[in-house]
């Protein structure tokens, strides 16, 4: 049996698609892409539309329903509006439109629908709209975080479809009051906020707010460090920071960047959150690992930043605090008290075994498996 053409094989109506796949990277409220950042995320309009038009026959697929280019062409282009209809993000959510699309997908395929096959599946895009679709998908990838997301997206919520959250707190409802995945995402927000407010118990005094421009305080989502050798100048001797770059933010109307303030007398180097772009001369200069020292001006080569290392003498330190005011990141100036916290934090069970001096044969799975063998020998 000669197989059928299909849609995507013909015409596909690409301005749409190209339209609502752009329109996604604007959408958090509800999107995967804030469960998870996957680097080249398929886009879901995309994904669903190339999945209905690689399923749908072409009109001209059934010369005797549609006899005439005329009459294929009108059934062409009723497709493309329900694809018009599909990939707009409020379908996901309109069981309507979706319903129309899975009749026109098992109206092509009266034996049922091939399975979907995805071994590389990455964020979960195509896996995704394949249930959406109603169509059996199985999907894979060698990257275990992509495993996971794929799960999280695809394996967990149809699980757990239509049941109440566990919770005890949780809120009762009857009837179809937990449709969906709403228990579980219920469950999820719960004791995800349980989580982090045991996790500020324990450990909340290492990681304490910082001070804004106005007086407040906002809690801090990044610490910007920068490693530090002395410099190769016997004269100088400075700490020398070894920064690429003073941007922060290159957002039009809202650029930030480091100012580094220089004592010649002490020899040192401090970093202050600027709204201008400095007048000194970039740190770094040329290819490869070379810097210059902001206090003297002597370049510091490679080699001589490889044998700080190698010597134990690298340092850091704190350029700059990345905070979350509300709707917006503030950058703020390196605070000493943050600097005082991040040294003193020592972890008191940090693993003692040693690790291999082998460079061919350098991770931690051999400390890992020599300490599985030992307890597997004393446990008999």
């Amino acid at each position: 049996m000669t197989p059928k053409r299909k849609l995507i094989e013909v015409a596909l109506p690409l301005e749409a698609i190209n339209r609502e796949s752009a329109r996604e990277k604007s959408i958090r409220h509800g999107h995967p892409s804030t469960l998870h950042l996957w680097w080249a995320r398929r886009p879901l309009a995309a994904c669903r539309a190339v999945l209905f038009a690689s399923l749908v026959d072409d009109p001209s697929a059934h010369p005797d329903r549609f006899p005439t280019e005329a009459d294929q062409e009108v059934e062409r282009q009723r497709l493309f509006r329900l694809i018009e209809e599909l990939v707009r993000w409020e379908a996901t959510a309109d069981p309507k439109i979706l319903k129309a699309a899975r009749g026109e997908i098992a109206a092509s395929c009266p034996d049922g629908p091939p399975p979907v096959l995805d071994p590389f599946s990455g964020g979960g895009s195509i896996p995704l709209e394949a249930q959406r679709l109603g169509l059996d998908v199985r999907a894979s990838d060698l990257n275990p975080v992509a495993v996971l997301i794929t799960k999280a997206l695809v394996e967990l919520p149809p699980r757990f479809a239509g049941r109440a959250p566990v919770h005890p707190d949780a809120e009762i409802r009857s009837g179809a009051g937990w449709t969906g995945a709403r228990g579980l995402a219920d469950d999820v927000r719960r004791y995800g906020a349980w989580m982090r407010e045991e996790a500020r118990k324990r450990i909340g005094h290492l990681y304490p707010d910082a001070t804004l421009p106005d007086g407040t305080t906002a809690p801090v989502i990044a610490w910007l460090w920068a490693r530090t050798v002395t410099c190769p100048n016997p004269a100088c001797g400075a700490t020398m920071p070894l920064v690429s770059t003073y941007k922060l933010a290159t957002k039009p109307g809202k650029e930030r960047w480091l100012s580094p303030e220089v004592d010649h007398v002490a020899k040192t180097v401090r970093f202050r959150v600027a709204s201008s772009e400095p007048q000194a001369e970039l740190p770094k200069q040329g290819r490869g690992a070379r810097f210059r020292c902001l206090v003297c001006g002597e370049v510091a080569p490679e080699e001589h930043i490889k044998a700080e290392g190698m010597a134990g003498r690298m340092g850091q330190q704190l350029e700059a605090m990345v905070t979350d005011a509300g709707r917006s990141r503030v950058y703020v100036d390196p605070s000493d008290a943050h600097v005082v916290v991040a040294t003193s934090a020592e972890p008191g069970d940090a693993p003692a075994e040693s690790l291999p001096h082998d460079p061919r044969n350098f991770g931690s799975p051999w400390v890992f498996g020599g300490e599985i063998m030992r307890s597997a020998r004393a446990g008999g």
